[in-house]
């Protein structure tokens, strides 16, 4: 019987600068984009003739942009707003130590069980796998027994990977997803509700 395969190549943009240690969330930093070297080794390992889509975050469109510019091939990338990073509310802006010191109970709470529990004006890192899901399901319907590059954030990419292996909200917290690191999920079509999930490597370095 055969089966069609969907492929997805997720990478997590490029370093960010000058936010001094700060929490950004979903806000607009600026990244690094100057290692030449990092992203070309990563575009060779892109495939040709894929689907491209980007968060609507600049730090994810600089980092696709760069990687073209590394070789992969020239694509206009779609722009997915629900793949954005985790919105850290009040938070963003602030440093940790900051945080810590206003005494604030939310903070405790949130770093104690972070999955289910939102910042103030934010949103809980299980709420970023509910806006996460419909996108991979509506794009791997679209482009079935395609590849598709995804470059986007970490957090966005641990909800990727929670959708995969069903897990829940806490357990796909545990996964590190480094800057310019690549994670393959495969979906196979199948029997059943959404076919099978098959996941490659994970955070995998650049070089």
């Amino acid at each position: 019987m055969n089966q069609t395969t969907t492929r997805w190549w997720w990478i997590r943009h490029a370093p960010v600068i000058g936010h001094e240690g700060r929490i950004y969330g979903n806000s607009e930093v600026a990244c690094d984009t100057s290692d030449a070297a990092a992203f070309g080794a990563l575009a060779g390992r892109l495939p040709d003739r894929a689907v491209w889509v980007t968060s609507h975050l600049g730090r994810a469109r600089e980092t696709a942009a760069a990687l073209v510019d590394g070789g992969a091939a020239p694509v206009e990338p779609s722009i997915e707003r629900d793949l954005a990073e985790q919105d850290f509310g009040d938070w963003q802006g602030r440093t940790y130590a900051e945080l810590e010191r206003a005494g604030d109970a939310v903070y405790h709470k949130f770093w104690l069980t972070p999955a289910d529990h939102a910042p103030p004006g934010g949103e809980s890192f299980a709420a970023v796998i509910e806006r996460v899901r419909p996108v991979v399901e509506r794009l791997t319907a679209a482009h079935a027994g395609r590849d598709i590059v995804a470059v986007a954030h970490g957090g966005s990419i641990r909800a990727a990977l929670a959708l995969a292996l069903g897990l829940d909200a806490e357990a796909a917290l545990a996964f590190r997803i480094e800057h310019l690191s690549l994670t393959r999920i495969d979906h196979v079509a199948g029997p059943g509700p959404g076919g099978d999930w098959r996941v490659g490597p994970v955070n995998l370095p650049t070089k």
